[in-house]
């Protein structure tokens, strides 16, 4: 080895990188194809983030000396690291040609056979590495993952069991063993194992933030805030954290700095940052347009569209539809309690009915109604997207309606592999995914005039009426007494059951106005818990309206807390995220719903729901007129009345109660969705029953 690369090597060791590349230069200069100087080189721009450079200094090298193992395997791993996952398979192939027992190439192709998705390739290749090194702990970590990723659940803990022995001090193995133990939904387990990993890695924010997502699914949402502040601390850029962290102060009802929050929420959005899920957005804003940007953005990082399976053929015609539903909510739930009686009315003549269930088996009434509902009802808890994806091409479904999107329990990268060549957003997520992988999204003009069509990924299916309802709901014949609920004796009663984070400070202020002006009347929300029954009590005190004129009912079971609507006047509904099911809870039980309509489609469920039973005076467009309309019937009772009676009425006459005319408008969209696709036409808007 010449003096000159000796000294780039001692420079190098000492960290002196600079001076080492300027060396390997002026060596490479001389002689273009010198080995050690272009591997060195190579890894020094692979260490400085220059992967580009780095791949084509290590490619030479591998060229100036093709038998070189760890020149093949140090390629490879800039090749992976620019994402061309098949080069760098190769690479590491030529490497185990050379030496068969290189741990660290066996190592690193399995990480890129986990990125391609070759689930059980990947494992075989940390298997060969663990063979040769038993104590490998990195393989084990990533073995994990991929074990993970195939839904194995208890193997992947088993296995990140494994890297901690040989790594007690393996922060990252903690972490995503609270991972795994948090999708088996064995909170406390999970809430461990993150503050084992932060004890390790004090500065770990995602452990923070995913400990934070934890307490969430606890509903201990103070705590939640907690974990949360503690990460956006360390990195304030945290992937998605912001977002989340403002929809977790809104589940408490904490506007603390809520107008600037909410500013710099969309300003993030606006410049393509991952500054918040989707969902919480929804709540936000009513802009469509942002809507899209946010969903755009966490597909392109979270669900973009996959190559791993090719796309499924052209299929044949059947002699039914064959339509396939996947949901995490099959159970008492609010999407099942809309579209049971659907799903039982499918005309079995022309459609086969399949759920595919990867929500929890939680056996109470819906979900064992919801079990009978279906052909086939599947539980694919346990399997991993790939094997699903693979099972419903196997049953060759024509189409794929995704019933949840990005709420909790969705699982859109079944979407992303293409489960079926249609498929279908409804119900469950109230805005477009952004995904050029959904073919169509349900809906009706009111909730999506023809004018907002650009702001939706999909194409628009119009039916007459959105939403589906189950008009076998039984409502309970308790009559509730209003000394019992803590309401008044007399006076008016306002009510909305919506979740907490539906109520933002704008609607808050309409509310009291409203109460200032309607003497002796107050307000019935659900008191989702303590923290959110005393934010809105002082919230209410600083606006002028004694605390004790807000009223708080509990979670009853669904029979009862229909028959409880029976205590209220009027519902008053919030935006821009509307009443869906509990504005149907509310009409069905015989309560008006008084809403003001906005530009998102979440702002404008309630107003479908109205115009369908026949009620659309009660659809306001301003601030003004809703607050006008609301104390105007509270203070006209035969007007109140006669709305009342009125949907008495139309409950049973109106489209929105009409399951069965509901269901064949849908089945006439999915046909004709089938028969564009088998005259090989592409997905365009659907219009059912102008």
């Amino acid at each position: 080895m010449s003096q000159a690369m000796q000294q780039a090597i001692r420079a190098y060791t000492r960290g002196q990188w600079a001076e080492a590349e300027r060396l390997c230069r002026n060596i490479l200069a001389a002689r273009g194809d010198h080995f050690d100087a272009l591997s060195l080189s190579g890894a020094i721009a692979a260490q400085t983030g220059h992967a580009e450079e780095a791949a084509d200094l290590l490619g030479r090298a591998v060229a100036a000396k093709p038998g070189e193992a760890a020149a093949h395997s140090n390629y490879g791993n800039v090749l992976n690291d620019l994402k061309r996952f098949e080069d760098a398979l190769d690479s590491y192939a030529r490497a185990l040609q050379i030496k068969p027992d290189f741990v660290e190439a066996y190592y690193n192709r399995g990480n890129v056979l986990g990125e391609l998705k070759r689930f059980e390739d990947a494992l075989d290749s940390y298997a060969r590495a663990l063979r040769i090194k038993p104590d490998h702990a990195y393989a084990y970590y990533n073995r994990g993952k991929v074990l993970q990723d195939l839904k194995r659940f208890e193997d992947a803990l088993d296995s990140y069991a494994r890297a901690l022995q040989i790594k007690p001090d393996f922060a990252e193995a903690y972490y995503n063993r609270g991972n795994v133990l948090r999708e088996m939904k064995r909170f406390e387990d999970a809430l461990d194992s993150y503050a084992r990993a932060l004890q390790i890695r004090p500065d770990f924010a995602e452990a923070y933030k995913n400990r934070g997502m934890t307490l969430r699914e606890l509903r201990r949402f103070e705590d939640a805030l907690d974990s949360y502040a503690r990460a956006l601390k360390i990195d304030p850029d945290c992937d998605w954290l912001y977002g989340e962290c403002l929809h977790a102060r809104m589940r408490l009802c904490d506007w603390s700095d809520f107008a600037s929050q909410v500013t710099t929420v969309v300003a993030g959005i606006g410049q393509g940052k991952k500054a918040t899920p989707p969902f919480p957005v929804l709540a936000l804003t009513d802009s469509p347009a942002v809507q899209r940007e946010a969903a755009e953005i966490w597909v392109r990082e979270m669900h973009p569209a996959s190559r791993v399976l090719p796309p499924p053929g052209k299929r044949g015609r059947h002699d039914k539809i064959r339509v396939g539903y996947f949901s995490g909510d099959y159970r008492n739930h609010p999407v099942s309690l809309l579209t049971a009686e659907m799903f039982e009315r499918h005309d079995r003549s022309r459609f086969e009915v399949n759920a595919f269930s990867f929500g929890p088996d939680t056996q109470d009434e819906m979900r064992k109604r919801m079990e009978r509902a279906f052909d086939r009802f599947i539980d694919v808890r346990r399997r991993s997207d790939l094997d699903i994806v693979g099972l419903a091409r196997s049953m060759e479904l024509d189409i794929a309606v995704d019933l949840g999107g990005f709420t909790e329990d969705g699982r859109p990268n079944l979407f992303a592999l293409r489960a079926a060549p249609l498929q279908v957003s409804y119900l469950g997520y109230l805005g477009t995914m952004g995904a050029a992988y959904m073919d169509y999204l349900i809906a009706d003009t009111t909730i999506i005039p023809v004018e907002h069509q650009r702001h939706y990924a999909e194409k628009i299916v119009y039916l007459r009426s959105y939403q589906a309802n189950d008009s076998q709901r039984v409502v309970s014949d308790k009559r509730f007494s209003r000394e019992e609920l803590g309401l008044p004796r007399a006076g008016f009663v306002f009510c909305c059951f919506n979740a907490s984070y539906k109520i933002l400070p704008e609607t808050f202020d309409c509310w009291m106005r409203i109460l200032r002006q309607v003497e002796d009347s107050v307000l019935f929300l659900f008191g989702e818990n303590v923290t959110v029954q005393r934010n809105l009590r002082k919230e209410a005190a600083k606006r002028g309206v004694a605390a004790d004129r807000l009223v708080f009912g509990k979670r009853l079971p669904v029979p009862e807390y229909l028959a409880r609507y029976r205590t209220a006047d009027l519902f008053l509904d919030t935006l821009p995220y509307n009443a869906g099911t509990t504005a149907s809870d509310a009409l069905w039980a015989g309560l008006p719903v008084l809403t003001r309509t906005g530009e998102s489609f979440a702002a404008r469920v309630a107003a479908s729901l109205l115009s369908a039973i026949g009620l659309p005076e009660l659809v306001t467009t301003t601030q003004k007129q809703y607050e006008a309309t609301a104390i105007e019937l509270a203070s006209h009772p035969d007007r109140m009345a006669e709305l009342k009676d009125r949907l008495q009425r139309n409950r049973l006459t109106m489209p929105l109660f009409d399951t069965e005319q509901f269901t064949r408008h849908l089945e006439n969209a999915y046909t004709q969705m089938y028969e564009r696709y088998q005259a090989d036409g592409s997905p365009q808007h659907i219009y059912v029953a102008r």
